[in-house]
């Protein structure tokens, strides 16, 4: 016999399954749009920081894509690689390395440009709707983030998944 606590394992109750499917969703769209740019989901991120900041240490880089410098590495080799971007040490900081574009990562930018209208047009979803979307997840990402600190392990009993 099933009891209200049972629904509480189901994987249509889950918000984080949800949410992963909804990623690997978004992702599809991205492989397709991205193929054109020769980029990455991961690797246009990264892109993306640096089209807006032009210039950051790795750590930086790092924090604003919430990505430990282990993951971040090989990316930044790959796009390095394939000549978008140049690593050297600070000339400040000699533990620090800085990243920046380079003339090629710069003029991929104009060639980006579709491709944020082309993942809106794929939700289906007005700019409206976009925009409280992404404030909700927002909020949501900061109270996960509050909740993980507050309990190490993320575990609380009352809370409903």
């Amino acid at each position: 016999m099933n009891t209200p606590d049972d629904d509480w394992l189901r994987l249509d109750q889950q918000i984080c399954f949800s949410l992963h499917a909804a990623s690997r969703a978004f992702n599809g769209v991205y492989r397709g749009i991205l193929k054109d740019l020769g980029l990455t989901y991961p690797q246009y991120l990264v892109m993306l920081v640096l089209w807006e900041h032009d210039e950051l240490p790795v750590k930086k880089l790092g924090e604003h894509l919430r990505l430990d410098s282990g993951t971040l590495s090989p990316l930044l080799k790959r796009l390095e690689a394939a000549g978008l971007v140049r690593r050297e040490r600070s000339s400040r900081d000699e533990r620090s390395v800085e990243v920046r574009l380079t003339e090629e990562g710069v003029a991929l930018r104009g060639r980006a440009l579709q491709v944020p209208r082309r993942i809106a047009a794929s939700t289906g979803f007005g700019p409206e709707e976009v925009r409280v979307l992404r404030a909700r997840l927002d909020d949501l990402t900061n109270a996960l983030d509050a909740a993980a600190l507050a309990e190490p392990d993320g575990s609380s009993a009352d809370e409903r998944p």
